[in-house]
């Protein structure tokens, strides 16, 4: 869900692997568990009456749980496309534990556990009833996943490839926090939270929150130490009258 940008991240403990094979990895987990449990169902909740399978996918689903597992399964192969073509890390490795702890959260959070409550029979997103709902949720996903696309872009045309120079980023919500592309990743996680109902989409992006919260804190002591009075210091690290 996140990238750790701050160069604290790349201490160079034990056995090392890619910062680029570790995110492919941990993104990977809700990309395989969605589609499992969604086409699934009829085996994973036996004792709740669900058609045969044909039936299920195409009348059982609600068009909020449809809708949900579309908007899972573009985000996390976003960030899959992203980890391989536009991430430029600070740190070519990472101590390998890392794929494990991270894997952990991506794949049980934000795969198993949101699933498994989202594609239940009777699940909130299950008994949707208002159309109005999903648009207002899908709106706001469009528009966080485009500017988190957009920022991550501007943010990669900055270092050179291979090089690990900074420079200042500017516009696209630059001036108002420190990282606004985990602002913009919150907006789009809101609007998945609204379409599913879901507390445990809502719990991920809450722990995930937490992480954000520190990489950005550290991204802007970064800043203020690297460029000193050329930097303009932010106030708030990634969302603004919070943090």
């Amino acid at each position: 869900m996140y990238t750790c940008e701050t160069d604290h991240c790349s201490c160079k403990i034990g056995f090392q692997v890619s910062w680029r094979f570790v995110y492919i990895v941990e993104y990977f987990g809700p990309l395989l568990i969605h589609p499992l449990v969604f086409f699934l169902r009829q085996y994973l909740y036996p004792n709740i009456p669900i058609k045969p399978l044909a039936a299920s996918v195409d009348g059982d689903l609600s068009p909020s749980q449809k809708l949900l597992f579309g908007m899972m399964m573009l985000h996390f192969l976003k960030r899959e496309i992203e980890t391989i073509f536009v991430h430029k890390f600070s740190a070519s490795t990472m101590p390998a534990w890392n794929i494990f702890r991270n894997s952990a959260f991506y794949w049980f959070l934000g795969g198993l556990l949101s699933a498994l409550d989202v594609y239940h029979p009777r699940s909130l997103a299950a008994r949707d009833q208002d159309p109005l709902v999903n648009y207002l949720g899908l709106a706001l996903y469009v528009f966080g996943e485009g500017m988190n696309v957009a920022v991550h872009l501007h943010l990669s045309s900055l270092r050179s490839r291979g090089g690990t120079e900074r420079k200042i980023p500017t516009g696209l919500g630059f001036g108002l926090v420190t990282c606004p592309n985990y602002m913009y990743e919150v907006v789009a996680w809101l609007g998945m939270i609204i379409v599913s109902r879901s507390w445990a989409v809502a719990l991920s992006i809450a722990v995930g929150i937490l992480y954000m919260r520190a990489w950005a804190i550290g991204k802007e002591r970064s800043y203020r130490k690297q460029f000193g009075d050329k930097y303009k210091k932010k106030k708030w690290g990634m969302l603004p009258g919070f943090f």
